[in-house]
């Protein structure tokens, strides 16, 4: 027996070669993100490209895999390269402390001597500012690269209605609606996205905040999770 035994029986010493060879680019290391980077190291996937900026916070313990009380305060993009080696010492961790930027794009994904890294197998997007995550889909589309975007997971309670679509095939999200206008806008013209058909629940604005600000996202534990396991599938059932 060995740490991918249970895998093997599954896709085979053939597939379990496939993952080993994948090169996938998760950006954002939130609830979503976090999740999904520890479910691609488990299956097997050599070489992760994990990209943040944040720190563990108290208000991440109720959903993100990298937070725990011992983390507090620690760079997320350290925490998950180090549960990674513990979960699979063969997987490839390239880490950028930084925010993902249309600016920073291209930069994101070469070596830090600027040689370039090789292509991705595939770029799972978790960030969350909308300019961020068009430029993703703009550097995807320009370059033919494979790309899967996480839509909202705020405000939700039913993880059985999140669904895989193109984002000009969305509805009920209130991201994915700003998302299909400016994609539109930018000659996006094609974005795989995961996201919840599920109407948001009313939560009471942060106190001083106006209610369009949508200062107060509430997130339940299982949601963020779902999401990120659902992205890791998606991709790996994708790269077998």
């Amino acid at each position: 027996m060995d740490g991918h035994s249970k895998t093997r029986l599954m896709i085979g010493a053939e597939g379990v070669e496939l993952l080993a060879q994948a090169y996938v680019a998760v950006l954002g290391l939130g609830g979503v993100g976090s999740h999904c980077a520890l479910a691609l190291a488990r299956a097997g996937v050599g070489h992760l490209l994990l990209v943040d900026h944040d720190v563990v916070q108290e208000s991440n313990l109720n959903r993100q895999a990298l937070a725990f009380h011992s983390t507090l305060g620690c760079k997320k993009v350290d925490v998950a390269a180090r549960m990674i080696a513990d979960i699979n010492p063969a997987c490839r961790v390239d880490v950028r402390d930084c925010f993902v930027l249309p600016e920073n794009l291209v930069s994101l994904f070469c070596a830090d001597d600027g040689t370039p890294l090789p292509r991705p197998d595939y770029i799972v997007d978790c960030i969350d500012t909308v300019a961020s995550k068009l430029a993703v889909a703009l550097y995807a589309q320009e370059r033919g690269l494979r790309l899967v975007s996480s839509m909202g997971a705020g405000n939700k309670f039913d993880p059985l209605q999140f669904r895989f679509d193109d984002i000009y095939d969305t509805s009920v999200c209130p991201l994915c609606k700003v998302m299909r206008k400016e994609a539109r806008a930018r000659g996006i013209e094609h974005l795989e996205v995961l996201y919840s058909v599920e109407k948001p629940v009313d939560v009471a604005s942060a106190q001083g905040a106006a209610r369009s600000e949508r200062s107060n996202l509430g997130t339940l534990s299982y949601m963020p999770e779902a999401m990120g396991v659902l992205l890791a599938s998606r991709v790996i059932r994708a790269l077998l």
